[in-house]
């Protein structure tokens, strides 16, 4: 909007649509992201029970050789099977064929509220820096900032991962700022087309 108009009640409303528009949206694809997989994952636990129900040698012999594949003997993968299925089956093949905690399944609300507090912090910065800035400046020092808060990112989200920082900050700053010329010459086009 800033590249459309210079009215700073409209870009401060724009803003503020586009940041709840986008908190909301970012909230419900995760939610509907996280059900699905939620959902899966209690389909193979319901599969998994039944089969331990109905044919409790067969599931134990499966987990022995998939004790087997992860390079255990044959002998120590059977005794090891069996004393997991009598501590508790479903979660001994939950975690060994399926790879899934049973205790610990996704939860689509904590995705979804973290999606939205997220996106919601980090639009906040734009767009308090685009409403406060002196009109001259606005775009220039919006760009900045949005560099500097994707570089801080970048940075964390490197050091939490434990991943290399330069890679992953040049690849949030990047996109951003990919995305920031985009979204400027689409505004600066309907700003002079309107």
């Amino acid at each position: 909007m800033a590249a459309a108009t210079t009215d700073s009640a409209t870009i401060f409303t724009a803003g503020a649509a586009g940041l709840a528009a986008g908190a909301v949206s970012m909230a419900l694809g995760e939610y509907v992201s996280v059900s699905t997989q939620r959902d899966t994952e209690e389909a193979m636990l319901r599969t998994e029970r039944h089969e331990l129900a109905q044919m409790p040698e067969a599931e134990l012999r499966e987990l022995a050789g998939l004790l087997e594949d992860k390079g255990l003997a044959a002998e120590t993968a059977r005794a090891a099977a069996e004393e997991l299925t009598a501590r508790d089956a479903l979660a001994a093949h939950a975690e060994v064929e399926l790879g899934i905690d049973p205790t610990d399944l996704a939860n689509p609300w904590a995705a979804a509220w973290s999606s939205a507090i997220a996106f919601t912090v980090g639009a906040l910065v734009p767009l308090l820096v685009i409403v406060l800035a002196p009109e001259a400046f606005r775009i220039p020092v919006t760009f900045v900032a949005v560099l500097v808060a994707l570089a801080a990112t970048g940075s964390i989200s490197a050091r939490l991962g434990r991943a290399p920082r330069g890679r992953a900050v040049l690849r949030v700053v990047g996109g951003g700022a990919l995305a920031m010329i985009v979204t400027y010459a689409v505004g600066a086009l309907l700003g002079i087309a309107a």
